[in-house]
């Protein structure tokens, strides 16, 4: 069901136009079963618990969109999250971060200059932004072994026409 989800996304970015559809390179090691966090709507807030002293590396994610709240936790829920909830406007549009075997780190970063930055920051960089310029992040894909092992950016314009019917 899950692939149905991420494909049907995929062809609604993509019969658009596809100048305003693209995707980042899955950056980790890719270990585990497949993952998607998708809703409708736009993205706006994100919650991600990061492991404590004894291991530096991103537990969960979860994002929450306007027209579907909450989706489900990928990998785990372990205390607080860091969490950032985009204010009226406000879209992700980069995404930084850092991998070994599992995802060390991460920065989301706002088109107004916030950020989330959760994790300790070793391994391998990484930095994903959309092609088009008003294009923003509309989900996440990846593999998880638990915790999240890899990570692939997909953005798009968002289609307010089509979201207000």
């Amino acid at each position: 069901m899950r692939y149905i989800v991420v494909f049907a996304l995929l062809a609604a970015c993509a019969s658009a136009d596809d100048s305003h559809y693209s995707f980042s390179q899955s950056v980790g090691s890719g270990g585990g079963s497949s993952y998607s966090i998708t809703g409708e709507g736009r993205i706006i807030g994100i919650k991600v618990w990061e492991g404590n002293s004894y291991s530096s590396y991103i537990y969960g994610l979860q994002f929450r969109y306007d027209l579907t709240g909450w989706t489900p936790v990928i990998g785990y829920v372990s205390g607080q999250p860091q969490e950032l909830e985009l204010h009226e406007g406000e879209r992700i549009i980069q995404i930084s971060g850092k991998y070994n075997h599992y995802i060390q780190s991460l920065i989301f970063v706002t088109n107004k200059g916030r950020s989330l930055h959760v994790g300790e920051p070793s391994g391998h960089s990484f930095n994903m932004y959309p092609t088009h310029p008003d294009a923003e992040l509309r989900f996440l894909s990846g593999r998880t072994s638990g915790y999240p092992t890899s990570l692939q950016a997909h953005w798009a314009i968002l289609d307010t026409d089509i979201v207000d019917d």
